[in-house]
């Protein structure tokens, strides 16, 4: 069930060529020329995203969202925009600095995820598990949503935090579990630890017999902790569309953020019956937020900088001297007061 690293670095290196070869081909038609009004993307099942939503409250204007697929892998999300299958993708943030570590030609422009006290991320044990602790965790495994992303880097966090070794954190077994299996997986006993968020925390918290270890708010407190990313030549060959994507995506953070959530999840709802894909819309009943910190998905040094010096800390990032301000821009979101960093 575990992904194999190797798997994911060799994806990551063809991703990188194909990003290289889409650059040199469109180099010469810079902005100025037609813009696409297009843009296509990869969804969640039973899932509203923030540009969903955006299209559906008419904030893109003439710019069309086309859904290629599902995902459920911020990775792999942000790869297929790297190599173009994709015009957009989201990640968790410390997956975004690994990619740019590794000189993909991709900016973040929104951010999109992130935890408050209504959303968050929680790691589950079963209410007669003998885990109460971080040490208890070696040779236990965690089942999370996908390597290298957010779920790993907050178990890291909270590991390093209560005084584990690197020895000892690399006896603590992360593996793959589709989310929608990961609370079957943990009352079977498949996996010792059960890494839950939204609806699917709700539901596995309402039929009860489960309690938190360790959340990512309680870790870190309110963060924006995932952002949409665009490849660098789709920015500048097509700066008007972008500018609606992001403004228009933001608007819709900030309108779920201002209406009764009945009239969020009735309009979370309505755009599931109309998009057709045969999902169960039972989940919606438990969203409360996007759980995005700054208004209108505006991102900031600190976004980045804490999974910077963590990657860092861990040799994941070899001396790259990565900076924040190279990994985003908040120039495209009129709600941010465009260009503000």
């Amino acid at each position: 069930m575990k992904t194999p690293r190797s798997a994911v670095a060799a994806a990551l290196a063809g991703a990188l060529l194909a990003a290289a070869a889409l650059s040199a081909c469109g180099s010469s038609a810079e902005a100025g020329g037609p813009q696409t009004r297009e843009l296509r993307y990869q969804g969640w099942v039973g899932q509203v995203t923030p540009p969903e939503l955006a299209e559906d409250l008419g904030y893109l204007g003439d710019v069309k969202l086309t859904w290629i697929g599902n995902t459920i892998s911020g990775p792999q999300d942000i790869q297929a925009a790297t190599t173009g299958d994709v015009d957009f993708g989201g990640a968790f943030n410390g997956a975004i600095v690994k990619l740019k570590a590794s000189k993909a030609p991709i900016t973040a422009v929104i951010g999109y995820y992130g935890a408050d006290k209504d959303s968050y991320n929680g790691f589950f044990v079963p209410e007669d598990s003998p885990i109460r602790t971080a040490r208890d965790l070696i040779g236990k495994r965690i089942g999370v949503n996908t390597l290298g992303a957010h779920a790993e880097a907050i178990t890291r966090t909270y590991l390093q935090r209560n005084g584990l070794t690197p020895a000892e954190i690399k006896q603590v077994e992360l593996v793959v579990v589709p989310p929608v299996n990961t609370e079957q997986s943990l009352r079977q006993g498949q996996i010792d630890v059960a890494s839950l968020s939204g609806a699917l925390r709700d539901k596995a918290l309402e039929r009860g017999g489960l309690r938190a270890l360790y959340t990512d708010f309680e870790l870190l407190g309110p963060f924006t902790g995932g952002s949409y990313v665009l490849r660098d030549d789709f920015l500048r060959k097509n700066p008007d569309t972008v500018r609606t994507f992001v403004t228009g995506t933001a608007r819709a953070i900030e309108w779920s953020r201002t209406q009764p959530r009945e009239a969020v999840i009735a309009r979370f709802r309505s755009i599931l019956q109309k998009r057709a894909r045969n999902e169960d819309d039972s989940q919606l009943k438990f969203w409360k937020s996007y759980g995005v910190a700054g208004k209108g998905g505006t991102i900031t040094d600190a976004d980045f900088s804490v999974w910077i010096a963590w990657l860092d800390s861990i040799g994941e990032l070899s001396g790259d001297g990565l900076k924040p301000a190279g990994l985003y821009t908040n120039e495209y979101n009129d709600v941010a007061g465009g260009g503000a960093r």
